[in-house]
């Protein structure tokens, strides 16, 4: 069979690639995301796919991104951080522009597709995987096939409410797993911890601007290897939040394996380990049933291209 191509779209970049039924990455290519989003974007997506094609034999496109996709996978209906891609015809506008049948999938769902297919989960059948970032995104995996429900929705997970009159998120709504479990909920915890005791953050301030503004995940990330406490103390809330909600989505979706992906996940235990002892610890009848394996991602940035360039020769 011909190479198929992945085209992986982010809020700031676009990573592409040429991969074989194996999930090799043979070729590969990167582009920024048009701040403009709309044509620019899907013209974008077509510029990469051509280069791509002018090397290799390909019989397919699937692009993944950040959104809502609809169940037939033609149509972009809804992008919270792309400006202008809300109910586009993608699969139309970019098969005329490529001349190859195009797929599209929501990236979480891509994402959970490559480790189950290829990556960490290659030897489970029942999988769900948590991409933690930003925000949350999910995918789940069913017998072996891609779990989208009735409307191509499904495995939104970080819009499950766990606090009710919660943080306001990103969706609208109050209290969703992503404020307290996600990327961005690991600065707000580290914040309220200096804010409240000051003088034990000298270490974790120092290493940004010197301010609790300047923090970035990435800093705190560094300082937890380093033994930092209030960074080592950021991640275990933050794994205790998630913890906590794989334990009400393994209730029930009951997966054999709970994959986590994303930026966060390169802490490694630092994240892991609270995670897996909050699932314990939270589970409804704790002791009585088998739990689901929590591990890391292994395809990293690559498992939504990965993912959905094998989800378009299906």
């Amino acid at each position: 069979m011909a190479h198929t191509i992945g085209i992986d779209v982010g809020g700031s970049k676009v990573l592409g690639g040429v991969v074989d039924e194996s999930g090799t990455v043979l070729a590969s290519a990167r582009r920024d995301t048009p701040r403009q989003g709309g044509q620019a974007l899907t013209q974008t997506i077509a510029d990469m796919a051509q280069e791509l094609m002018s090397h290799h034999d390909v019989s397919c496109v699937g692009v993944s991104a950040a959104g809502f996709v609809s169940s037939d996978r033609k149509t972009m209906l809804a992008t919270p951080n792309i400006t202008d891609w809300n109910g586009v015809d993608l699969d139309k506008e970019l098969t005329d522009l490529i001349g190859l049948p195009v797929i599209i999938e929501n990236d979480a769902n891509s994402a959970a597709w490559g480790e189950a297919k290829f990556g960490a989960g290659r030897n489970y059948e029942h999988i769900m995987m948590l991409t933690v970032g930003t925000g949350i995104g999910g995918g789940i995996v069913v017998n072996g096939s891609l779990y989208r429900g009735a409307f191509g929705i499904a495995a939104e997970f970080g819009h499950m409410r766990v606090v009710p009159d919660g943080h306001l998120c990103g969706c609208g709504g109050r209290g969703c797993f992503e404020q307290y479990a996600s990327g961005n909920a690991l600065l707000r915890h580290a914040r309220e911890a200096i804010n409240a005791s000051p003088q034990i953050a000298r270490n974790l301030l120092s290493r940004g601007d010197g301010t609790v503004s300047g923090l970035t995940g990435a800093i705190i990330m560094e300082a937890a290897r380093d033994g930092d406490s209030v960074a080592l103390a950021a991640f275990n809330t933050t794994g205790q939040w998630l913890g906590a909600g794989v334990a009400t989505l393994s209730v029930l979706l009951d997966p054999a394996c709970v994959i986590i992906g994303g930026g966060v996940v390169q802490a490694g235990e630092i994240l892991l380990a609270p995670t897996r002892e909050a699932l314990e610890r939270t589970m409804p009848f704790a002791g009585k049933h088998t739990y689901p394996q929590v591990i890391a991602a292994e395809l990293g940035n690559e498992a939504g291209l990965i993912g959905v360039s094998d989800l378009a020769r299906l």
